[in-house]
């Protein structure tokens, strides 16, 4: 037991999260072919931040708002990959979408432009599909 309490202390320390985090966030991108200034956008993070955070010794700090994008974009992507077919799956976020959240344009560019409540709206939204809401 007291090994597993050490491991949990050691997985809360900041840089570890964001570490891990960014890991996450970075083949979520890949996976969605979303080019620099798309990740960055989405991330909110300059262009030239966001090519030193996709190194794995990156030492910089991620804000909260940082942090719960990348967390919220991870959900996204699971969600996506639970409820659609594989091709869909990844394309989807890229995709012109005529929903009441997207009305016409592609998620990621409500995304990038709607900051982090519009992640978390994309996030619930695709949450109440999977449940059936």
């Amino acid at each position: 037991m007291e090994d597993a309490m050490y491991v949990a202390e050691k997985i809360r320390e900041p840089a570890q999260i964001n570490a891990v985090a960014l890991k996450a966030y970075a083949r979520v991108v890949d996976a969605w072919g979303l080019n620099l200034n798309e990740a960055a956008g989405l991330a909110d993070m300059t262009v030239s931040t966001w090519k030193r955070a996709k190194k794995p010794d990156f030492a910089g700090e991620l804000t909260k708002d940082q942090l719960l994008r990348l967390s919220a974009v991870i959900g996204i992507y699971k969600s996506l990959e639970l409820y659609f077919s594989e091709p869909l799956a990844r394309s989807w976020f890229t995709r012109p979408n005529t929903g009441p959240l997207f009305g016409g344009s592609r998620p990621v560019d409500t995304a990038i432009d709607g900051g982090l409540p519009q992640i978390l709206a994309v996030r619930t939204y695709l949450d109440a599909l999977r449940g059936g809401a």
